[in-house]
């Protein structure tokens, strides 16, 4: 632990907490790497919730933006109304910061045999490194505006090689921090608009964090339910509840109009509620709120038409007049009461004036953010009643998993625009960043996650643009993950069960994968405490980081192990596998070659789903490896269900096949070893010898013992070396090998390098292969294609072979056509 804080106040005059200790390992992580910062401070500080008076601005400005003016309107616009478009009572900061993170990756080469007469029989078939790499690290902190100097005051001791000498900034509260931060970082502040951040980091979130939007259901469980990222964003209506309300209508990257405004808003709830109820600060407000029973101080529909608001046709519950009662009642109001109907009677009015404005624009999304969300449930289910209310359903009210970092992400854009940020995509770092949480009622403002704690956003820069696959039917509509776990509690608390029970398991192999090293086992501890630990937020929070599938389950994994540098804890397993699997290929080519057309065809898929079996992923699989080490493709091919399969498709396939040729295929592989050498490389050669080109996909990075990009083109390289259909194919180009831009054990066809992206147009593939229970049944068993397509596994799990109604080792074949 790092004590920060140096004693004296802030240009602000505000009191700051100057003694708070943070952990540097995970707060401001990676800060003596930072390259460039921007933050956005809310307007109005908790311990100062009066209107302040800026240097920016005139004292007629001021009074005006305040309504203090009478003659002056209550709401100018964005251009000269910071109150409308900054965090409501503005006491969070939101840093962002840019570091370059250096970490180990296993790189795998041919060996030189040059000056060599011949290759050992036993040598591996390529040498493996660990090297270390540099990457690219978005890092995004939100805290209390009371830890402001404190946490200033650590970034300027721990900050080494900073590059930048500006910071760039956006909120209301950048000009009354302004002379603070240019004092501790001796940072020159560049104040940016307030709007046009906003816009920016609306836009990149949407674009880049696949389940970062939600519609708030009132009596679900749990009540968050994720969208899935529409491949195109725009047009959309961004609702910004601050201290005031700001409606924009976004039509494009850098286009974007501000529509309308309200001016009562997050400050109104605040500043009404504090002399409601005497309750100065924001969270114990909602608190009060979250407790309160509206209804004793609001008229409803049927205290004023009694039985009769049927013929109406309005339900009683209907709130008629908000605080109705009040005026002919002669009793006391309790605050929670009063809170709750003022919660009501602001998120009423925002909801319709919101979907007025959507109806105007012809749109039928609307995305709310703001400090006045913060993911409040009270706040989310009034302002989602009224959109659906007034819109008949038409208009869908949408809320941002990371609506509090739009603004700081928007700047830091804006002071990285040299550098095209946009030209990446970026992917969320689970093991860096911290989950939504549920603003649960039965927590005190002190328990609350959203209350005095920092909040943290990690995003890792990828290597190349992500797209969708061209082939899928209708993008807008794809998900991914066949099974939301988030949804199915049974199956919810089955998979967090497995991935617990499988953690010693991984712990062993990630320090085996690394005997030389001294610090091996206390990294792999410390990955199984942040793994354990995150799986047990996922059990209280299914939904702290969008949608709970296996997929995320196993990607949050990935990324706990190389956050601890274990990049690939099964190098050495796969380099074996593949060494043994190669010395295999020519004898199973033979044996191919010798049988009849049809008999062949079936022994090319049996190899296919036996290659499938080796997966070291599965539990019941890795216990027979480890046990036995003689086990192989031909005892595989016997672990196979007997046709007909669990879902058995073979005879339309073999139909197909005695059509004419495909004229490009395309197809995803799973595993490194048996898998990708005995079952997948026979099956693109025969595909091969039909006259289809074969577009043979793999992962770019490593995730357990799948086959990675790099280790497909050695086995590719040695696989031609012995086999001249292989050979002319690479040499000709009509087989190709191309990274998938992924690094997770399933597939998400709307996130593919866009590289291959290309390809498969110019190409023209007609068929689409996958792969592997990650690939074919976690992923993709819905999927919908334009083309003819292929999912096959083997079903390696007791529990899920079950549920689909079948039994170990059972076979999913799988095969797709259009309709026309």
């Amino acid at each position: 632990m790092a004590e920060c804080g140096a004693s004296g106040s802030g240009s602000s005059g505000d009191s700051l907490d100057k003694s708070i200790t943070l952990p540097p390992d995970e707060i401001f992580r990676n800060l003596e790497n930072a390259k460039r910062f921007a933050i956005d401070i809310g307007f109005l500080s908790s311990s100062s919730p009066k209107p302040l008076i800026y240097r920016d601005f005139s004292l007629q400005d001021t009074q005006r933006v305040w309504g203090m003016d009478p003659q002056a309107p209550l709401c100018p616009g964005p251009e000269s109304c910071p109150v409308c478009v900054s965090p409501a009572g503005g006491s969070l900061t939101k840093l962002a910061y840019y570091s370059t993170v250096q970490h180990k990756v296993a790189k795998v080469r041919s060996f030189d045999h040059s000056g060599k007469d011949t290759e050992r029989e036993h040598e591996p078939p390529y040498e493996i490194s660990v090297q270390e790499e540099i990457t690219a690290r978005l890092h995004f902190i939100k805290f209390e505006n009371t830890y402001i100097e404190a946490c200033l005051d650590f970034i300027k001791d721990h900050l080494v090689n900073t590059e930048t000498k500006v910071i760039q900034a956006t909120g209301g509260g950048a000009y009354k921090f302004k002379d603070l931060i240019e004092e501790k970082l001796r940072l020159k502040v560049d104040k940016e608009d307030v709007m046009t951040c906003l816009i920016k980091g609306c836009n990149f979130v949407l674009k880049n964090i696949p389940h970062e939007a939600f519609v708030y259901q009132k009596d679900s469980d749990p009540e968050f339910r994720f969208q899935t990222n529409h491949p195109h964003i725009f047009p959309y209506l961004l609702v910004n509840i601050g201290s005031g309300v700001s409606i924009v209508k976004v039509e494009t990257e850098d286009r974007f109009e501000w529509v309308g405004g309200s001016s009562i808003g997050g400050g109104t709830f605040w500043g009404l509620g504090a002399l409601l109820t005497k309750t100065k600060k924001f969270d114990e407000l909602l608190h009060l709120a979250s407790r309160g029973q509206h209804s004793n101080v609001d008229m409803l529909v049927r205290d004023v038409y009694g039985g009769a608001h049927q013929t109406l046709g309005l339900s009683g519950n209907l709130i008629a007049s908000s605080f109705g009662k009040s005026a002919t009642a002669d009793q006391e109001f309790s605050k929670e009461d009063m809170a709750k109907s003022l919660l009501h009677m602001i998120s009423n009015d925002i909801g319709q004036l919101a979907c007025l404005h959507a109806r105007l624009h012809s749109l039928d999304r609307v995305y709310f953010g703001g400090f006045f969300i913060r993911g409040h449930p009270v706040t989310m289910r009034t302002i989602t009643y009224s959109i659906n209310f007034f819109s008949k359903g038409e208009v869908q009210a949408l809320f941002l998993r990371h609506e509090g970092y739009l603004g700081a992400i928007g700047a830091f854009l804006k002071g990285a625009e040299q550098d095209n940020p946009n030209q990446y995509s970026w992917g969320e770092n689970y093991a860096g960043s911290s989950g939504l949480m549920s603003a649960s009622p039965e927590l005190g403002p002190a328990q609350r996650a959203r209350s005095g704690t920092f909040d943290l956003l990690e995003m890792d820069r990828l290597e190349r643009p992500l797209v969708d696959l061209p082939l899928l039917l209708d993008p807008p509509s794809y998900v991914p993950d066949t099974v939301d776990l988030t949804d199915d509690a049974l199956a919810r608390k089955y998979w967090l069960t497995c991935f617990e029970e499988a953690l010693d398991g991984v712990v062993k192999r990630a320090v085996a994968s690394q005997p030389d090293s001294v610090d091996a086992a206390e990294r792999a501890e410390k990955f199984r405490q942040k793994y354990w630990n995150k799986l047990q937020t996922l059990r209280q929070q299914p939904f702290a980081y969008g949608t709970l599938t296996v997929r995320s389950l196993l990607d949050t994994r990935e990324h706990c192990l190389n956050e601890f540098n274990f990049p690939d804890p099964y190098s050495k397993v796969k380099q074996r596998e593949n060494g043994v699997a190669l010395r295999c290929f020519p004898g199973v080519v033979r044996s191919l070659d010798a049988l009849g057309w049809e008999e062949r065809q079936l022994a090319l898929v049996k190899g296919l789903l036996a290659g499938n079996v080796f997966d070291w992923g599965a539990k019941a699989v890795s216990a027979v490896l480890e046990s036995d080490p003689y086990f192989g493709f031909e005892e595989a091919k016997r672990k196979l269900q007997e046709r007909p399969w669990l879902v058995d498709s073979y005879s339309e396939w073999l139909q197909r096949l005695k059509g004419p040729p495909h004229k490009c295929a395309l197809i995803f592989a799973d595993n490194s070893g048996i898998d990708i050498i005995l079952g997948v490389f026979p099956f693109v050669r025969e595909l091969l010898l039909r006259g289809t080109e074969v577009i043979l996909a793999c992962n770019s990075g490593p995730a357990l013992n799948d086959v990675t990009h790099s280790e497909s083109l050695i086995v590719a390289e040695r696989i031609a070396g012995m086999d001249p259909v292989v050979h002319s194919a690479l040499q000709e180009e009509r087989l190709l090998l191309v990274q998938t831009g992924s690094s997770s054990p399933c597939l998400d066809l709307s996130r593919l390098d866009k590289g291959l992206a290309a390809l498969v147009r110019e190409r023209g593939a007609d068929l689409v292969v996958i792969e592997g229970m990650g690939r074919a049944v976690h992923t993709n068993y819905h999927a919908a294609l334009r083309c003819e397509s292929l999912k096959l596994a083997v079903i390696k799990n007791a529990w899920l072979a079950e549920r689909l109604g079948g039994r170990l080792f059972s076979v999913i074949f799988k095969y797709e056509v259009p309709a026309e």
